[in-house]
């Protein structure tokens, strides 16, 4: 049998849903930026802790805003 060691780690709420956010804008650069590492990658769901649709439509928002020069592709 497994042992747990420690305690069990707080589970992240998305902020979008407690926000009452149902669709991500890609124009919103602040808060997209959030969700991007020191080095310019999209943080994965298990770090962020955003729902799974909420994720897919950063991830959209982000490499639009991208494209528009909002968001820098990466950081040097």
């Amino acid at each position: 049998m497994r042992r747990e060691r420690g305690r069990k780690p707080k589970r992240r709420i998305c902020s979008f849903c407690v926000d009452h956010i149902i669709a991500v804008d890609y124009k919103d650069a602040q808060r997209l930026r959030r969700f991007l590492s020191d080095r310019g990658k999209i943080l994965p769901r298990r770090v962020s802790g955003n729902c799974a649709g909420h994720q897919r439509q950063l991830t959209g928002a982000i490499k639009r805003a991208r494209h528009l020069a909002l968001l820098p592709f990466s950081i040097d």
